[in-house]
C-alpha cells in the first residue's frame, strides 16, 4: 500500500513541477533584507532543532532514566544516540524543573519543523543559483507533495504519536509556504561562468553536508554523534563561507556555449526537481525504486532540453556541436558520480550527495576544457 500511495505522489509530483514552470510565484517585498534572506531562516530552524534535541534528552532522562526503547522499538535502527553523558546537559537534567512538561519534544516538534528545514535549504540554494530560479521555485505543491509524503511515512512506522505527529505536519504544511512566500529573491542574475558554477556547486554540496549532518544528529535524535560530526561540520561550514564570499566577489565573465547549456541546464534541474525530490528519495527505500529512477531521467531530460533550447537562442554554435560536447561531458561526469557513489558510505543520501558534486564539477570542468577548444577554432 504504501509503495502505491508513493507511487502515485512520485508520478503527481513529477507532473506536477514539469507543467507549472511556465507560473513563477509572486513574492510579498522585494527589499532584500537578512530577514527574507531563506538561509538567515534556515540558521533559525536549525537552531530550534538544536534546541529541542537538549529538551528532549533532559526528558527521556529524568522521565524515562535515559532509556528511549519505549519509542525506539517502533522505529528503524539508527535513532535515539543520547547525548546523556554530556556534563552540560547532564546538569540542566539535574535542576530542570518539571521534566515531564519536555514530553512534545519527543517526535512531535520535530514533525513540524522538518518541513521548513528542508524547504528552505532548498530555497537558500536557488537563490544562490539566481533570482529567476527562486521565482520559479513552487512552494505549495512542494508542501503538498513533502507533506503527504512525510504523513505517509509516519504511517508506515505508526507509534503512540502518529497521529499528533500527522497533525502537527500538515500544520506546517500550511504555515510554511504562506511564511516562504514573504522571502526575496534577490538581485543576483542566474550563475553563468566556469568559476560562478563551480562556486555554486561546491557551496550547494557543503550546504548539503551540513543538512545531512544536522538530519543525523537532531532529526533523528542522535545528539550523541555530534562530538563526532563537529569536525566535518565546521570543515563543512567553512568550505561554504569561503565559496560564498568567493561567489559574491567574482566579475561577470562571457561563458562558452557548453557552460552557458550546463548553468541554462542546472537552473532548470532545480526548478523541476523540486517537488518530486523527497517522494524519489522514499520511492528508493519504499519499494519504487525503478519509477523514482525513471522520474528522476525524466526530469534530467525535462532540463537538460529546456536549457540547451535556452542557450541554442543565443548561439550560432551547430547543434551537432552542442551533441557532441555535452554527450561528452555527461558520460564524463557519469563516470565521476558512479565512482563518488561507490566510494562514499553511510546514508544514501550522503553517497547521492556525493555522486551529484562529482558529476557537476566533471561536467563544467569537461565543457569548459572543450569551449576552450571550439574558441580555439
Amino acid at each position: 500500500m504504501v509503495a502505491v500511495v508513493l507511487g502515485a505522489l512520485i508520478v503527481l509530483s513529477t507532473v506536477a513541477a514539469l507543467a507549472g514552470w511556465r507560473w513563477p510565484r509572486r513574492l510579498r517585498g522585494s527589499r532584500p533584507t537578512l530577514l527574507r534572506h531563506p538561509g538567515f531562516w534556515l540558521l533559525v530552524v536549525s537552531g530550534v532543532i538544536y534546541v529541542n534535541q537538549v529538551l528532549c534528552t533532559i526528558y527521556l532522562m529524568r522521565v524515562w532514566h535515559g532509556d528511549p526503547a519505549f519509542i525506539a522499538r517502533y522505529l528503524p535502527t539508527g535513532w535515539f544516540a543520547l547525548a546523556d553523558d554530556n556534563p552540560v546537559i547532564s546538569s540542566l537534567a539535574e535542576v530542570w524543573p518539571r521534566p515531564e512538561l519536555l514530553s512534545w519534544s519527543l517526535l512531535r516538534v520535530q514533525a513540524f519543523l522538518e518541513l521548513p528545514f528542508v524547504v528552505l535549504a532548498y530555497l537558500t540554494i536557488c537563490r544562490w543559483f539566481g533570482a529567476e530560479v527562486f521565482r520559479r521555485a513552487a512552494v505549495w505543491p512542494v508542501a503538498v507533495s513533502y507533506t503527504a509524503t512525510f504523513c505517509l511515512i509516519e504511517l508506515s512506522l505508526a507509534n503512540p504519536y502518529t497521529t499528533d505527529d500527522i497533525v502537527l505536519r500538515v500544520a506546517s504544511g500550511l504555515v510554511t509556504p504562506w511564511c516562504v512566500a514573504r522571502l526575496t529573491a534577490g538581485s543576483r542574475e542566474r550563475v553563468g561562468s566556469v568559476a560562478e558554477l563551480a562556486a555554486f556547486v561546491i557551496s550547494a554540496a557543503a550546504l548539503g553536508a551540513l543538512v545531512l549532518a544536522v538530519y543525523d544528529t537532531a532529526l533523528l535524535y542522535n545528539l550523541g554523534h555530534l562530538a563526532a560530526a563537529a569536525p566535518t561540520m565546521a570543515a563543512a561550514a567553512g568550505v561554504l563561507v569561503v565559496a560564498r564570499l568567493i561567489a559574491r566577489r567574482l566579475p561577470a565573465a562571457q561563458a562558452g556555449p557548453g557552460i552557458t547549456a550546463v548553468s541554462a541546464s542546472l537552473g532548470w534541474f532545480l526548478v523541476f526537481f523540486f517537488a518530486p525530490a523527497l517522494p524519489i528519495r522514499y520511492g528508493i527505500s519504499f519499494g519504487t525504486p525503478m519509477l523514482s529512477a525513471a522520474a528522476g531521467l525524466v526530469i534530467i531530460a525535462a532540463a537538460v532540453a529546456c536549457g540547451v533550447h535556452e542557450a541554442a537562442r543565443g548561439s550560432a554554435m551547430p547543434w551537432r556541436a552542442w551533441a557532441v560536447e555535452l554527450a561528452l561531458a555527461a558520460v564524463a561526469g557519469a563516470a565521476a558520480a558512479c565512482a563518488g557513489f561507490l566510494v562514499t558510505g553511510g546514508y544514501p543520501e550522503a553517497r547521492l550527495l556525493a555522486a551529484a558534486g562529482a558529476f557537476f564539477i566533471l561536467v563544467i570542468a569537461v565543457c569548459a576544457a572543450l569551449d576552450r577548444v571550439v574558441a580555439a577554432r
